[in-house]
């Protein structure tokens, strides 16, 4: 009959176990000095070898020959335990003997000497299971055991477990097993097993293990099932996963707003088997590497879980920021979570990328943040951009004083310089055929055309931020002062500055031959009130053959 690979390899020393050298090298010590105690706590993740240990650990102190702390898995007691022949040595399951009947029953049998071995061992797992009467039952036989007695208690949920129990026994914390130990590992099982896993199937396989043996393990095992090479694409059709370019592409559609693409890109997923909530998972695994590179660029390396090179983040992440990539984090979080309730779990992950593209339709705080941060850091490059213009300016431009820019030219005497009492003396020029005639200037008293006219010169010479808002507004000429008609109050705070003011008092002065004030305003102008009958004259003065002004 077939055995499962992570039955066949389970580790029989303790120097068969992987990435725990902190617990087995105790562990052994004890053992080899005979320094036990009698009653262990063993807590960590799924995997990782608390069970694997209470086993070697319930053979090291029965072995007849025991080899520096581990057993010899060749006497009768070693293999004995090793068969689950023994019933000194129980092994119980807290989650369906969690009664207070149940352990009173052990207690009562625990009491007794061993028959076929030197030390009686009771290895509860998922001991948190075990309700508030069963750990009070078990609490007395803890604290004054009989010398023949070893307890050991295995939980993945330390916090369960009432400090009582915490306090009578030694705890052994179990971490997640390193990807490149489970690489190892693998490796060397393939190789025995006759199994053609590739160097790259193995990094994903204890990628998606997420630091438990056993799962790598599991994974091997159904990904070897099929036949042939076991590389990155045979896991990904193997076990139903989207592919890691397949994820960094629809991360650059999201990043780039792009609803369309990304639901066709999920619907191709879809249609190839993909699961939909580990399409999620796998976009909230990049997510979380993109925010740990944003927020920690030198120190967050080994935090990463390695998917993905150098070029394909540093690529990602130069198209967001922190503050997105953690609303992203906590809407993807939130949707796998809802997954499980959902009737339509297609619809939810639909719903999650079109908000992922858009965060004014989530809402909540985080894509508020986000919002907040992106319209921060267009505003900040509109200012880098305006100040990289400025330098770009040559350096004697500076020495006017004034803008980084060139004043315009003095106006020509026959073209914009002429006095208004000559012009109202003359009589308007004759048209010519060849070209039209040379627009007269405007009065600085209250005609509006003047500022259309300027509006281009204005533009040529303001900074880029200000070119958007110098358009919405309306100037007019009031008594020697440009008055500036501003849209609103936020387009007057960008309007009213120093530089702006100098830009639109230089180029009308230089229109109109002489100084000019600014003043800014918020307000609409009526183009009843700042017709002028003398101007409105003068622009079609070459329509009057016999007009004269006296």
């Amino acid at each position: 009959m077939y055995q499962a690979l992570y039955r066949k390899w389970r580790p029989k020393t303790f120097s068969d176990v992987i990435g725990q050298e902190h617990i087995t090298s105790t562990l052994r010590r004890q053992v080899a000095e005979g320094r036990l105690s009698h009653a262990y706590l063993f807590t960590g993740t799924r995997g990782t070898g608390k069970t694997t240990c209470a086993k070697i650990l319930a053979k090291a102190v029965n072995c007849e020959n025991p080899v520096n702390g581990d057993p010899c898995n060749c006497c009768p007691s070693c293999l004995g335990i090793e068969s689950g022949g023994f019933m000194d040595v129980v092994e119980m399951d807290a989650a369906s003997n969690n009664g207070v009947d149940h352990v009173r029953a052990l207690r009562d049998e625990a009491i007794y000497s061993p028959a076929q071995v030197k030390r009686r061992v009771y290895i509860v797992d998922e001991v948190h299971m075990l309700s508030t009467a069963a750990f009070n039952a078990l609490l007395k036989i803890l604290e004054e055991p009989p010398e023949h007695l070893v307890f050991i208690l295995a939980t993945t949920e330390l916090h369960k477990v009432p400090a009582t129990i915490l306090s009578r026994c030694q705890r052994f914390s179990f971490r997640r097993i390193l990807a490149r130990d489970i690489v190892s590992r693998l490796e060397e099982i393939a190789a025995k097993e006759g199994i053609d896993l590739q160097h790259d199937g193995a990094e994903m396989l204890a990628r998606l293990a997420d630091g438990a043996l056993r799962d790598a393990l599991s994974l091997l095992d159904q990904c070897a099932a099929l036949g042939g090479s076991v590389d990155t694409n045979a896991v990904l059709e193997t076990l139903g996963l989207a592919g890691n370019l397949q994820t960094a592409q629809l991360m650059g559609f999201i990043l780039r707003r792009d609803v369309k693409a990304s639901l066709l890109l999920l619907h191709k997923l879809h249609g190839a088997g993909k699961d939909v909530g580990a399409v999620l998972g796998e976009l909230s695994t990049l997510a979380r590497d993109l925010l740990i590179q944003k927020t920690a660029p030198e120190g967050g390396a080994s935090l990463l879980s390695g998917g993905y090179d150098e070029k394909t983040m540093a690529e990602l992440s130069a198209q967001t920021n922190s503050a997105r990539l953690i609303a992203m984090c906590s809407l993807l979080q939130s949707t796998l979570v809802d997954m499980a309730l959902s009737a339509s779990r297609r619809t939810d992950a639909e719903l999650c990328l079109i908000k992922l593209c858009d965060e004014a339709l989530s809402g909540d705080t985080a894509s508020l943040n986000a919002r907040i941060a992106r319209l921060e850091e267009q505003m900040a490059a509109g200012v880098r951009y305006a100040q990289a213009e400025a330098v770009s300016v040559p350096a004697a431009a500076e020495e006017k004083e004034e803008l980084p820019w060139e004043e315009p030219p003095a106006p020509a005497a026959a073209e914009e310089s002429v006095p208004w009492d000559e012009i109202l003396r003359e009589e308007p020029p004759a048209p010519v055929e060849e070209a039209p005639p040379a627009p007269a200037p405007k009065a600085a008293g209250g005609d509006a055309a003047l500022w259309d006219e300027l509006l281009e010169s204005y533009k040529a010479k303001l900074q880029p931020m200000k070119k958007a808002f110098i358009v919405k507004a309306k100037g007019v000429m009031e008594n020697g002062v440009l008055v500036v008609y501003c849209p609103s109050e936020m387009e007057k705070k960008m309007l009213d500055t120093d530089d702006v003011e100098r830009v639109l008092a230089s180029v009308t002065g230089g229109a109109i031959g002489r100084e000019v004030s600014v003043r800014f305003t918020v307000g609409t102008l009526k183009s009843e009130e700042t017709k002028d009958p003398m101007q409105e004259l003068l622009k079609l003065g070459s329509k009057f053959d016999n007009f004269t002004v006296k």
